[in-house]
């Protein structure tokens, strides 16, 4: 199979891109190779990639729609997993343009390209965030999503509707797959558990914002990666009982479905700093913050759907990713 990967040098572009390769796939992969956080850590990232025969990379920004255009023509990928695109809720209250151009026109400029190009199946990212002020738990893609709490929800929000029309208008079956606070082996730096563990090592105190009081759905990327992959395998169709007098956002008459992917094992930061702790032999000191803006205290996925239609089923207990992580981190930064 030929596959697209955008945001192949990002944390989960580059174990999704690893695994298609891992399987035999061909893969091209896109990324900008931006400065939103250490450029370094990308380019190692694809450095392991380009060891492999089945994959090629292509340095170009999802904005120059063009270039894309160009792309889709020369090379007729078969399915694409979408998964560029500019991240970090906090950062989004700063630079919201910076979110628009790349989330909302950079997925216009994908679906476009697959438009075209006939391609069997888009799986593209979007989030647990768009959940924003629901509070009903666990979170299922049933339940409607209209109240965003940050600009990088409100546009990954957007490229649901987007995707939900090209497959209307022209039958293009996508798959959009709302992701819940990933972690693992070669991590976003901005993300808690590599700034925890960077500063817990270096001896300076973390910051807990929400006062320890969050929950999270803390998913390892390994699980993540397996139900990208069963995603993209199961391809989207029309739902033939669906109601359009009692709409179910998370599936169309069109072929068209959204899945949460999460651990379905939510645990509160505390614990998960005292996990980090044990592995690292020491304790840290906690500097007690605020909720950030943006931000939700809660978050716990409903992914009975995508385990029943596609066989997803995340099998890393949290203890085990952390320490996975810790020994990535260490050998990585030689510390």
């Amino acid at each position: 199979m030929s596959y697209l990967v955008t945001g192949c040098a990002g944390f989960i572009g580059y174990h999704t891109t690893e695994q298609l390769l891992s399987r035999g796939d061909t893969v091209v992969g896109l990324d900008n190779l931006n400065d939103y956080y250490d450029p370094t850590l990308k380019q190692a990232r694809l450095k392991r990639l380009q060891d492999h025969d089945g994959f090629r990379f292509v340095k170009l920004d999802l904005v120059d729609q063009a270039g894309i255009a160009e792309l889709f023509r020369k090379e007729q990928f078969q399915r694409v997993i979408h998964l560029a695109a500019q991240a970090g809720v906090r950062h989004s209250l700063t630079y919201p343009q910076v979110y628009v151009d790349s989330n909302v026109t950079g997925t216009l400029s994908i679906l476009e390209g697959c438009r075209y190009n006939d391609v069997e199946h888009l799986t593209f990212a979007s989030t647990s965030s768009v959940y924003g002020a629901n509070r009903k738990m666990p979170f299922s893609a049933s339940h409607g999503v209209d109240h965003p709490l940050a600009v990088y929800a409100a546009t990954k929000k957007a490229t649901e509707h987007l995707a939900h029309s090209y497959a209307h208008l022209y039958r293009l079956p996508c798959t959009g797959l709302r992701f819940f606070t990933v972690y693992g082996p070669w991590g976003r730096p901005d993300m808690a558990l590599f700034l925890f563990t960077k500063n817990i090592l270096a001896g300076r105190p973390i910051e807990v914002f929400g006062h320890g009081e969050h929950v999270r759905d803390f998913t390892y990327v390994d699980d993540i990666v397996q139900g990208v992959l069963k995603a993209s395998d199961h391809v989207a169709a029309p739902d033939p009982d669906w109601d359009p007098y009692a709409p179910d956002p998370s599936r169309s008459d069109a072929p068209y479905r959204i899945y949460n992917i999460g651990a379905q094992q939510p645990i509160h930061l505390m614990r998960y700093i005292e996990l980090l702790e044990q592995e690292l032999g020491t304790t840290a000191e906690k500097l007690f913050l605020p909720l950030q803006p943006g931000d939700v205290p809660s978050t716990e996925s409903d992914c009975r759907p995508l385990c029943e239609e596609a066989g997803y089923a995340p099998t890393t207990p949290v203890e085990v990713g952390i320490k996975r992580f810790v020994e990535w981190y260490r050998s990585y930064y030689q510390c």
